[in-house]
């Protein structure tokens, strides 16, 4: 009830106009009756009580008042930005992205629960951005087209699982439905944010034709290379020295960035990772324009339905007395 309003609220001052209407006005001078001795006395009906009929007369007259108020019910406070930025995550899904090489505190975490964890913090920053994600492996796949409902996002990405749609690396045709989905989009700023831990490995599309192609779009792509790199591994009874990310084509993510104007970065563990996408958060900032408004539904039905039922049930208690 907080939340109902009425907007014409003056016109609850008309309320004690039929009051005023009785003491002011001069009664109606009433006739005398007329008694007939030869009719019976028995089944004569009794005037309605007085009452009854003063109640729905009342109850009548202030719905009508309250309808011509007009009652409004009005929900949260929802704020928007008018001018969104479209920002469409593609996420490497290959199998590769199943190595422990990501430190986390004093532990080793896969790459894809580490890109889940920093990337969830990301997409939950990114108020007012319409978001969408984008999955690639064997082939890409639109997740989530543009949106701007983050929790949606978050909970796509949280439930991607590994070999979902195979285990090689389409870098090319991921930046190619990425770039389909700004085809029609009015967004005057269009980014990409990509990230890989291999080499174009699949798919029917040149990464590098596939960036041209976003640039033709005005979209930025911000490519990101995920992969400990050089570490030691403990082997039995020796330590040894792997690259973990001997895989990682960093030339082709460099240069997808200089193409389209955005910048390439290198994520070693997930502290490296949330520092890329606070940096990412600085070189895209979010607007600060925001439009409020508040959802209304009117309600003057309600009270125009209790006058009408009022009037009947007066209209009815009346003729039944005459």
């Amino acid at each position: 009830m907080a939340n109902i309003e009425f907007v014409w609220w003056w016109m609850w001052l008309l309320s004690p106009l039929p009051l005023l209407v009785r003491f002011l006005l001069p009664p109606a001078k009433q006739s005398s009756p007329i008694y007939l001795p030869y009719l019976p006395n028995t089944g004569v009906q009794s005037a309605p009580k007085n009452i009854v009929s003063k109640i729905l007369a009342t109850l009548l007259w202030l719905s009508l008042i309250c309808a011509a108020a007009r009652p409004v019910w009005f929900g949260e406070p929802v704020t928007t930005q008018p001018k969104h930025r479209d920002l469409m995550l593609v996420v490497d899904l290959s199998y590769s992205m199943s190595k422990e090489d990501m430190a986390v505190n004093d532990d080793y975490t896969d790459r894809l629960t580490a890109v889940k964890k920093v990337l969830s913090d990301f997409i939950e920053r990114r108020e007012g951005d319409r978001l969408g994600l984008v999955l690639f492996a064997d082939h890409a796949y639109l997740q989530t087209p543009l949106t701007l409902d983050r929790k949606t996002i978050s909970q796509q990405l949280n439930q991607a699982v590994l070999r979902l749609i195979g285990t090689n690396t389409a870098i090319g045709e991921g930046i190619g439905l990425a770039t389909k989905t700004f085809v029609d989009s009015d967004a005057p700023q269009r980014v990409m944010i990509l990230l890989s831990d291999g080499s174009n490995t699949s798919g029917v599309l040149d990464p590098i034709e596939a960036a041209k192609i976003a640039k033709k779009y005005n979209a930025t792509i911000y490519t990101v290379g995920v992969g400990a790199g050089e570490m030691m591994v403990k082997e039995f009874f020796m330590t040894r020295k792997v690259n973990t990310a001997q895989d990682l084509d960093e030339k082709t993510l460099m240069e997808i960035a200089k193409i389209t104007g955005g910048q390439y970065f290198r994520a070693r563990d997930s502290k490296e990772l949330a520092t890329i996408y606070d940096t990412i958060n600085q070189l895209e900032p979010i607007s600060t324009a925001t439009q409020t408004w508040r959802p209304q539904i009117e309600w003057f039905g309600y009270p125009l339905s209790l006058m009408l039922i009022s009037g009947v049930l007066l209209v009815i208690i009346r003729r039944n007395y005459v």
